[in-house]
């Protein structure tokens, strides 16, 4: 039986990268659809449901991929996003990361890279088998695994599939201290190469979502120097 390749959207505008990055991705038995605006990325994902991870350029002739990625979550969609971009500054990263991205690389990177951060995110969006009927609950959130799904008082919380991975791995382990190394291998995963700061960005993402005031958190606490804990 012919193996299922999983659909990567490359949002790429320059012609010679965007070939380089299809190329190895099809070696690697992924299956990309390609767009070089925002807006062709937009209609692609709209017409294939089924793309499980998103490669967004930031610097595009129509729409920058900051806008894409921001289109994309406040649609409600939950598939994998990682950012492409040739800018190296704080603020760019934080950018993407805040509205939605799940990772990102820097150019010029190499295809051994960008194929291991894909691999890694379809690992993470994969729900795990094992207690998939069970729900956490938590204070007023209630998490069900079997939905990927969070509400809290009631209400569903819209989150990204790196959120929820944060949800679950903070309620499995209320009171515990748990360093930002520790909250990066549990997420992201023990081969993950990214730098450590997607962590504290992750977070603030999530306090936005489920914080009430997020000056002064009450579920997840910082622990200065050292990383968060879980606590209601």
């Amino acid at each position: 039986m012919e193996k299922i390749r999983k659909k990567v959207l490359v949002l790429e505008d320059e012609d010679n990268i965007r070939s380089f990055v299809v190329i190895n991705l099809r070696r690697n038995d992924y299956e990309p659809i390609e767009a070089s605006t925002g807006e062709q990325a937009l209609a692609s994902l709209s017409a294939n449901p089924d793309i499980e991870v998103a490669l967004l350029d930031v610097m595009l002739p129509d729409i920058d991929g900051f806008e894409v990625c921001r289109r994309i979550r406040a649609s409600g969609s939950r598939v994998g996003i990682i950012m492409l971009t040739a800018r190296t500054t704080e603020m760019d990263k934080v950018t993407g990361l805040m509205n939605g991205a799940d990772d990102y690389v820097t150019k010029p990177f190499s295809p051994t890279e960008l194929v291991a951060r894909v691999d890694a995110l379809c690992r993470r969006l994969a729900p795990a088998e094992e207690n998939m009927q069970r729900d956490i609950e938590s204070g007023p959130f209630v998490l069900s695994l079997r939905n990927r799904t969070l509400d809290k008082n009631g209400e569903r919380v819209k989150l990204t599939q790196t959120e929820f991975s944060l949800m679950k791995l903070f309620m499995e382990n209320p009171g515990k201290a748990l360093s930002r190394e520790e909250i990066l291998t549990n997420v992201w995963g023990a081969d993950y190469k990214g730098e450590l700061k997607i962590v504290d960005v992750n977070i603030r993402r999530l306090r936005i979502k489920i914080e009430t005031n997020t000056d002064a958190p009450e579920f997840i606490t910082t622990l200065w120097g050292y990383g968060y804990k879980w606590g209601v």
